[in-house]
């Protein structure tokens, strides 16, 4: 029955009759698909404070696309009068640069630029903020103004989540415009659909040259722990289909599916259940035997919900160790034994409600706020930095899994609507953002958490 109820809610019908019932029809979002020539295609705008220290590089990264450019007076100046200063009806993205902002008088342009042209974004589009992280800042005032644009950017998401817009700041540190990159092109492209309202840090490292950048993960060994379904199996096809060599685990009673799984992918299924003593060094003779692994995707988990007062110890130590404790006893076998190779990524899978809580969910909540805590850490770690090894987590929010699609049908809907594109996200939106952090190309992008929920109101 709920089936059918939803179907009729999906048809045109149905949405007219929500519509007129004051009730949001969201916006069907524009994903990647390996037909698409270049990551980015359509208008954009690029605008600029004073002193804008990013435009150049912004420039070469669109000379790599099939964008059409435009610039605003301020930024055309800056890059030396030598482009197009036209506008166009509409954009597909609008790109502002406030890199150079020292003192908040000076945030009038971004209001300026965005006053004049944010109702000019299409369905879909994508705004993207240039700044500098703040705690780097010389002066209290441009820390206070650096910081002032995230505010913007968030807002800014909340603004144009009704059209399947979204909106993210981007902060660079000195020294790091080279590995801007890989951020930029990920925000601007279809890949990013589900994500808005974030902050992605880039600081200075390695600047690696890709080739093919519908293949970054060409040569690469990948490990993904909980591969044979769900949210696993979407990141394991990702990182096929962008080129990497799959290792997929689980436990023996899903064995059957895995094997499927890595048979469709030509990867490598490993059984193992990763609490167990020996699992580490299991994981780890798989990997060296071909040679080490470049990606590890930590993604098992469990939830057993209960209210703490009801909550048996099992099940809290169980929830811990599958969520956390397995995954940094598998990462520090492999740091040992320097299975990983160097410019490897470690990623965690976080939650949404490690960040805000839940309540029944003390266990869980504990467990994925304990993977944001270790990626802070590790990013800061000697033992990462000498080997170029980026470490960083997503957060997903509210993601269509068997698991949900198991929740009541009008708590479902509900739940789908608690964020700024009015819907929930897909497998494939965690896995794009997982493959992203694993591309070489991303060796500036350490020690972030990003929330793959589509700005969602809750402890985001």
């Amino acid at each position: 029955m709920s089936d059918r109820i939803e179907k009729l809610i999906n048809s045109a019908a149905g949405k007219k009759l929500l519509g007129a019932m004051g009730v949001t029809v969201p916006t069907e979002l524009l994903r990647y698909d390996t037909t698409q020539h270049s990551y980015f295609s359509g208008a954009v705008l690029v605008g600029a404070g004073d002193n804008a220290q990013l435009l150049s590089r912004v420039q070469s990264n669109f000379a790599e696309s099939d964008a059409q450019v435009f610039y605003s007076p301020e930024a055309a100046t800056q890059l030396g009068g030598n482009t197009d200063s036209n506008t166009a009806e509409r954009y597909q993205a609008l790109v502002f640069d406030g890199s150079g902002l020292l003192d908040a008088t000076e945030l009038v342009s971004a209001y300026r630029f965005f006053n004049a042209n944010i109702r000019k974004l299409k369905s879909s589009g994508r705004i993207v903020i240039l700044g500098r992280p703040h705690l780097l800042c010389a002066t209290p005032e441009a820390a206070a103004t650096q910081r002032s644009l995230e505010g913007l950017s968030r807002s800014l998401a909340k603004e144009v989540g009704s059209k399947g817009a979204t909106a993210q700041l981007i902060t660079v540190a000195d020294g790091a415009d080279a590995n801007l990159d890989s951020s930029l092109r990920f925000i601007l492209s279809p890949k990013s659909a589900y994500i808005s309202g974030q902050v992605i840090k880039v600081r200075a490292a390695s600047a690696n040259t890709i080739s093919d950048w519908h293949k970054p993960l060409a040569g690469k060994i990948a490990l993904v722990t909980g591969a044979s379904r769900g949210i696993g199996e979407a990141i394991a096809d990702t990182l096929a289909r962008d080129g990497a060599t799959v290792v997929g685990v689980d436990v023996a009673p899903m064995e059957t599916d895995l094997n499927k799984v890595m048979t469709r992918l030509n990867g490598k299924a490993v059984i193992a259940d990763i609490t167990s003593a020996d699992a580490p060094a299991i994981i780890t003779k798989a990997l060296g035997e071909l040679g080490g692994v470049d990606i590890i995707v930590h993604n098992a988990g469990v939830t057993r919900d209960k209210t703490i007062a009801n909550m048996s110890e099992p099940h809290w130590q169980m929830t811990l160790d599958i969520n956390l404790a397995a995954a940094q006893r598998i990462t520090a076998e492999l740091l040992k034994t320097n299975t990983i190779n160097d410019g490897g990524s470690i990623i965690g899978v976080s939650s949404m409600n490690g960040i805000g809580g839940q309540r029944g969910q003390t266990n869980y909540a504990a467990s994925k706020a304990g993977v944001i805590g270790y990626v802070d850490f590790m990013a800061q770690s000697k033992e990462l930095a000498d080997k170029n090894i980026t470490v960083n987590a997503v957060a997903p929010g509210f993601i269509e899994t068997a698991m949900t699609a198991a929740i009541p049908l009008f708590t479902r809907m509900f739940g789908r609507r608690l964020n700024s594109l009015s819907q929930g996200g897909l497998p494939v939106d965690v896995a794009e953002t997982i493959s992203f952090f694993g591309n070489p190309a991303s060796r500036g992008v350490s020690g972030n958490t990003v929330r793959v929920c589509g700005q969602s109101w809750f402890g985001a």
